[in-house]
């Protein structure tokens, strides 16, 4: 009888010890920078200004591996700057850190180099006014063409205009704290990023994204 419960005990404990050596991911903030006259924000999936943003954990010494590995888009021709700026390290929103895809539905595409463990991602795509961003989805998949093993980390797209399902996340108003999103400990080689448009205008935007991750 002792045996059996000292047995159950150690089980129970595992799980435990296992869930305290996972730390928060702590972005790192740009300083806040607001021009222009702020447009309407009108959304029916719309999350609170206020709301905190959400813990995302993962084990100590966990990096940002998306950190100068190659971007590709939907938009081969990017309208104001070029794609290597989704994962230069910069932050700032202003013009010459961020790079403008045109109109409709795009999306940006991070190749880590290898399959990756993946505990969450940092985005920001705009934070120079307050606006939302539409139908933005967030997907990983080891497929480049993303054909095959696609997981869906998050949708905000809630009338499945993309035609990925309906989307149960909120949309959310753009600071210079970006957005922290669960990769849900999946293992994926590619990150790619839709939107379609924002509340401002119909363009599509990416300042930095961030991929915390271990190999």
């Amino acid at each position: 009888m002792t045996k059996k419960i000292l047995s159950i005990a150690l089980v129970s404990v595992v799980p435990l010890l296992a869930a305290a050596e996972k730390v928060q991911i702590e972005l790192e903030y740009p300083p806040p920078f607001l021009t222009g006259t702020p447009v309407p924000i009108s959304l029916p999936n719309l999350e609170s200004p206020d709301a905190p943003q959400a813990a995302v954990y993962a084990p100590a010494g966990v990096e940002n591996i998306a950190y100068e590995k190659e971007v590709t888009s939907s938009d081969d021709f990017p309208i104001i700057g070029e794609l290597e700026l989704v994962t230069d390290g910069d932050k700032e929103s202003e013009e010459g850190y961020f790079v403008e895809l045109a109109q409709g539905p795009q999306w940006v595409q991070i190749d880590l180099e290898d399959e990756a463990k993946l505990y969450g991602i940092g985005i920001w795509h705009f934070h120079t006014q307050k606006r939302a961003y539409v139908d933005m989805v967030v997907q990983l998949s080891n497929d480049e063409d993303f054909s095959d093993g696609v997981v869906t980390v998050f949708n905000n797209d809630h009338d499945n205009s993309l035609g990925f399902g309906v989307g149960k996340d909120m949309a959310y108003i753009e600071t210079n704290q970006g957005k922290l999103i669960s990769a849900k400990e999946n293992s994926a080689r590619y990150v790619r990023l839709y939107s379609d448009g924002n509340t401002s205008n119909e363009m599509n935007h990416y300042v930095e994204v961030e991929v915390f991750g271990a190999y």
